[in-house]
């Protein structure tokens, strides 16, 4: 993956091989556009892996509302590559923060409606059991 500091592929470039949890480690401010030769990536809005994600697939991202929709952010401080570890997926999706309130399980099947399975329309906690 090839980070630029500036849009379109422009400024300073850092190419990564692996994962950087602060983007200033390479003497760059901010991320304003990214090339994936292969992936997928993860993204974050915040240093250490933390804050809204982002996943990147193998592309051209010429400035950051091509690889998020926040309106709140306009910042990738941290990535990481996604690893791909097991076929088996099991997650666990929670109510609350803190992996706390009602609890639904996931194993190696899609959810398309959370409403289906008595959640409402947002997830306050996540924990992957295993898998990707």
């Amino acid at each position: 993956i090839t980070l630029y500091e500036l849009e379109n592929f422009q400024g300073k470039r850092c190419e990564l091989t692996e994962e950087l949890p602060n983007i200033t480690e390479k003497e760059m401010e901010k991320v304003g556009s990214i090339q994936v030769e292969s992936g997928p990536w993860l993204g974050f809005e915040r240093q250490a892996y933390a804050g809204e994600q982002f996943v990147l697939e193998k592309g051209d991202y010429p400035r950051w509302d091509s690889w998020s929709n926040s309106h709140s952010s306009d910042s990738l401080m941290s990535i990481r590559p996604l690893q791909i570890d097991s076929a088996d997926h099991k997650i666990h999706l929670f109510e609350n923060v803190g992996y706390t309130g009602r609890k639904m399980e996931i194993v190696d099947d899609d959810v398309p409606s959370l409403w289906a399975h008595g959640f409402q329309d947002r997830v306050a906690s996540v924990k992957a059991l295993n898998g990707t």
